[in-house]
């Protein structure tokens, strides 16, 4: 509980509401970052200029923050295999549960859907299941 911030997790949290419902209510689409890329280099032209824009604003508001507060550290115990693993498995996840966590769990659960609980609940339970098995019984 050393790193709480509360203040910054609410400030951070309704921007994220926000911007979903501004999505959602001006141009009728989901924010789901899988799907977004996706059909960024798939999808039809007009949609591509948004998507693009969404995209650019998820690279640039790392250096907004940075404006107003130091980055915090980043420190990535694992090695390159191990990411690459983990990347193709996220992608693979994504494409099987037709969608990510941020447009299931947010969006999603926001519009009460049954398919993003469902697949909410299975992004949590496996999650919590690789990392106690990564850290409780591969590094015993």
């Amino acid at each position: 509980m050393s790193n709480f911030t509360p203040w910054q997790s609410l400030i951070g949290g309704l921007l994220i509401g926000f911007s979903t419902l501004l999505l959602i209510r001006w141009l009728g689409k989901v924010a789901g970052i899988s799907g977004i890329v996706g059909q960024l280099w798939s999808g039809n032209a007009s949609d591509k200029a948004w998507r693009l824009a969404f995209v650019i604003g998820l690279l640039v508001s790392p250096l907004v923050y940075q404006v107003f507060t130091p980055l915090p550290a980043v420190q990535i115990e694992a090695g390159l295999p191990v990411l690459v693993l983990a990347g193709l498995l996220v992608g693979f996840g994504t494409r099987l549960g037709s969608g990510c966590t941020s447009g299931h769990g947010v969006c999603g659960l926001s519009r009460l859907s049954l398919r993003s609980l469902v697949a909410t609940l299975t992004f949590m339970l496996v999650a919590i299941l690789v990392v106690g098995v990564s850290r409780h019984l591969l590094q015993a």
